[in-house]
């Protein structure tokens, strides 16, 4: 069977032409399968979508409850056929609900990873290496400089800042979807107990996150409407990336700027952001990460998707690995 058969590469996104739809794609289409809920992968405007059920609950949050046509979910292991291709969704490690997509038809298996990672999270299942012929990855940090650092080590950080710097509100820039809800339930686990100050566009999804059964712990607004008041000097305050830099937080105390990102390895990323606390706190595999997993699974060819493509591939090429970069459109490196 010719893998092109399977999925291939169109405008919109990877496509399967025997199941006739598309794994993320970027624009509308008539079905759909999900990864994850990261704006880039999960749009609105679809027929269907088939995704797991977390995806489901987050895209509705994001974009209503009429955000496609009509919705599937897919559990975990799951077999399910559509039009004579078997797929089925395993955990991907990257947010709650993430998964990777296995396709499957006449003895060929694909698999899409989406997005993910192989650190520890407890906010979402683990990745689960799946044997395939063929591993499409992602490679977001697909250089060797990139090395990811255990995340509790940063959160150490954090914590020794606040410590030392106790008059000073550390306000720390986390991806809205994952990454903050990360951040704080790691913060739990390192024995943070007092109040997490949060940034309004938070709210849902921590909110649903401890709906799902990950507990957070105290969360309070950053912010009050109509209020001038704002958390004590010393407090902890998670926000979207985006809102380090606007006029919003510099109501606070005397703030000190933290960003929680693998990008933060690049120090000079840090200083243009104006971050004095770079945390290098990544939802994405590191570049010993994804090379381990592509041995993990076996596949005799890769094809790599938006990040540093050119220098996965060659590796996989010393490794004697077929591999090729799929060029697609529409994916975004994430703020993380």
């Amino acid at each position: 069977m010719d893998a092109r058969d399977l999925l291939r590469s169109r405008p919109e996104g990877l496509y399967c032409p025997r199941g006739d739809f598309f794994i993320d794609p970027v624009r509308p289409v008539e079905r759909a399968l999900v990864t994850h809920g990261h704006a880039d992968h999960a749009r609105a405007g679809h027929g269907a979508v088939l995704a797991t059920r977390e995806t489901l609950d987050i895209m509705a949050l994001r974009y209503g409850a009429g955000f496609a046509g009509a919705t599937q979910e897919a559990r975990p292991g799951e077999e399910i056929a559509l039009a004579g291709v078997r797929v089925r969704f395993h955990p991907a490690g990257h947010v709650l609900g993430s998964a990777q997509i296995a396709v499957e038809a006449e003895g060929m298996r694909i698999v899409v990873s989406g997005d993910y990672k192989r650190s520890r999270d407890p906010t979402c299942a683990a990745f689960e290496p799946i044997p395939c012929d063929i591993f499409i990855t992602e490679a977001t940090f697909a250089l060797p400089v990139f090395v990811h650092p255990p995340a509790d080590r940063e959160i150490g950080h954090l914590l020794a800042s606040v410590r030392r710097f106790p008059e000073r509100t550390h306000i720390v820039g986390a991806y809205a979807l994952g990454k903050a809800q990360r951040l704080i339930a790691l913060l739990r686990e390192a024995g943070y107990e007092e109040p997490v100050y949060i940034h309004g566009a938070l709210a849902r999804l921590c909110a649903y996150y401890e709906s799902a059964g990950v507990a957070l712990g105290p969360l309070l607004p950053a912010t009050v409407e109509g209020s001038d008041g704002a958390p004590p000097p010393g407090s902890i305050v998670v926000a979207p990336p985006s809102a380090l830099g606007e006029r919003w937080s510099r109501r606070f105390a005397d703030p000190l700027l933290g960003f929680a990102s693998g990008w933060m390895r690049i120090r000079q990323r840090a200083r243009q952001r104006g971050v004095e606390l770079p945390l290098i706190v990544s939802d994405h595999a590191d570049w010993g990460e994804l090379t381990a997993t592509i041995g993990e699974t076996g596949a005799a060819e890769v094809w790599i998707t938006h990040g540093r493509e050119e220098a996965l591939a060659r590796w996989c090429e010393l490794a004697g690995i077929a591999a090729r970069p799929l060029h697609l459109a529409g994916y975004e490196d994430e703020a993380e």
